[in-house]
């Protein structure tokens, strides 16, 4: 039998420091909802960290939702993989305690970053978490000369690609009703920025 579990190497490099980050973020029970899941190792590798939590992976690759269901296959705090685009108007989950999305919006049109954050607004009660993890650009310019090499590649393999800036970012999670983010420098040029669904706001 052919296994379908894929291996992502960053996931080794950054998994333990963005576990840390998010014992401070994530509510101790409920559901996350983790968007663009990839291999599914992160999830298998969190998913200890908070026994009371459900974890519910999802990728629109039904080969990723593959390898996240072998690697997550007996872990009774992951469910099976959804398929979820995070630029679709509608997503088959009508309600979520935390969202969480890592290293996407960099390798997605702008318009999966803005559907991203109306979707969790959509989803997410007032005071609940949305964890954005990936490089980040900010006043325009890249924090990092490797950033910024990653930022050439990756317009290089699609143009709609790159690195975003992080006042976009914050400026589109506004308006999709979140407040202002708390950033959390990471390893290798990266940030972990989390939002919290405001009482005031409104999904769109």
């Amino acid at each position: 039998m052919t296994d379908a579990r894929r291996e992502a190497p960053a996931v080794a490099r950054n998994r333990d420091a963005i576990l840390e980050v998010l014992r401070g973020i994530l509510p101790a029970r409920g559901l996350l909802l983790e968007v663009a899941s990839g291999s599914g190792e992160h999830a298998l590798h969190f998913a200890p960290g908070f026994p009371d939590l459900a974890f519910q992976p999802s990728d629109p690759d039904p080969d990723a939702r593959a390898s996240i269901d072998a690697w997550c296959a007996g872990v009774a705090n992951i469910r099976p993989a959804l398929a979820i685009d995070a630029a679709a108007a509608d997503w088959p989950l009508a309600q979520a305690d935390a969202v969480l999305c890592i290293n996407m919006i960099h390798i997605a049109p702008w318009v999966a970053c803005e559907g991203l954050v109306s979707g969790a607004a959509r989803i997410l009660p007032a005071g609940a978490p949305l964890v954005l993890y990936g490089p980040f650009k900010h006043g325009g310019a890249h924090t990092a000369s490797s950033n910024a090499e990653f930022d050439e590649s990756l317009r290089a393999r699609d143009p709609a690609w790159g690195v975003r800036d992080l006042e976009a970012v914050v400026a589109a999670a506004a308006d999709a009703g979140f407040g202002p983010p708390a950033i959390t420098a990471m390893p290798a040029n990266n940030l972990t920025v989390a939002f919290r669904r405001s009482r005031e706001g409104s999904p769109p």
